[in-house]
């Protein structure tokens, strides 16, 4: 209901003539119903409605067994195995603490029996004493979108542990150091880390192609970055790292286009994201040694250069079509829908 009001109240609406032209068009040459094209497409800055991928051409690109390895999957979709994994062959990536699943908490290679909140205390107690940290960040091994996320911090860790106790025992959780992020990028918003979200593709050629990339911001005093979560986002230029002039919030939260950021009052445009050479160069060399087809990468920018946060095989790709005005305008993803095509 919130999508559909947006798209009914939103002053910038084509035509009705225009948009049922183009619908019926879209339904001929993509073959299916495009419930999409309601979410965006009816907007009257989008002319080249063709260029972005379909509903359908989503899934093929998502979920097709010839670009996807279901080892690969496994690996990049699960928080903790993607810690672990990092932390074996050294990828930059926030340092794994511990982590718990249900009550057995893991730290140093030891199993602790959690069986009361004071025993948890005693046990966050010890391990920031030990690492030398102030605080951490919690993540759910598989959910995605920045849900169940929230952080502890060592001098409060009493009252942060009153209303996620049972939380905590009754789930699963990666504890990691909390990011800190460049302060280039603090100006824009420094209540949560900014990630960049950087999508890789294994060409029909056999190389790995960047072909999109955006900056997701929290508002408000959310922990969280992600759009699905309330945040927004803005595409990022390829070519050079710099902040597109427009971001926008997603259809269910409201559809806004903003020009600055809600909280601070900074304009995204020019903003050049820091170390975006080196973050691209992490990813590509990451993605050689897990080359699965299509990879969300979760990136964050600290004072000393990027480091991978976490990998998705969904990495959501209306976000993508919207930032990039069409992903079909890339040649290497209008190849690899055509030809997934052919194989369905």
């Amino acid at each position: 209901m919130n999508r559909l009001k947006v798209f009914l109240k939103h002053p910038n609406k084509k035509s009705f003539p225009k948009m049922i032209k183009e619908v019926i068009i879209l339904m001929i040459k993509k073959r299916e119903i495009p419930f999409y094209y309601f979410k965006y497409l009816y907007r009257k800055n989008v002319t080249n409605y063709l260029d972005y991928v379909s509903f359908k051409e989503q899934l093929l690109l998502v979920g097709h067994r010839s670009l996807h390895n279901p080892d690969y999957v496994a690996l990049i979709n699960n928080k903790l195995y993607f810690a672990l994994f990092c932390e074996r062959i050294s990828i930059k990536t926030p340092k794994l603490i511990s982590y718990n699943l249900g009550s057995n908490f893991f730290f140093n290679n030891e199993v602790v029996k959690i069986t009361d909140k004071e025993k948890l205390v005693d046990f966050f107690e010890v391990l920031f004493d030990k690492n030398k940290i102030d605080a951490l960040f919690f993540r759910p091994p598989s959910d995605y979108g920045g849900k169940g996320c929230f952080k502890i911090t060592k001098e409060d860790i009493e009252n942060n542990l009153d209303g996620l106790y049972q939380n905590l025992v009754n789930g699963n959780f990666v504890h990691t150091k909390v990011v800190k992020q460049h302060d280039d990028i603090n100006k824009i918003h420094s209540k949560s880390v900014n990630t960049l979200r950087i999508i890789s593709l294994l060409t029909l050629e056999g190389h790995i192609e960047i072909i999109s990339a955006f900056i997701r911001f929290g508002v408000g005093d959310s922990v969280v970055d992600n759009a699905t979560s309330g945040g927004f986002f803005v595409g990022i230029n390829l070519e050079d790292g710099t902040l597109q002039p427009i971001g926008h919030y997603l259809s269910q939260h409201g559809g806004e286009e903003i020009t600055e950021h809600p909280d601070s009052g900074y304009k995204f445009e020019g903003f050049k994201i820091p170390y975006y050479k080196e973050a691209c160069d992490l990813v590509l060399d990451t993605a050689k040694i897990i080359p699965d087809g299509l990879i969300g990468w979760d990136v964050a920018i600290t004072s000393n250069g990027p480091v991978i946060i976490e990998t998705n095989a969904e990495p959501h790709i209306p976000i993508s079509n919207i930032t990039s005005g069409g992903l079909l305008k890339n040649k290497h993803v209008k190849n690899i829908v055509e030809a997934l095509k052919k194989q369905s």
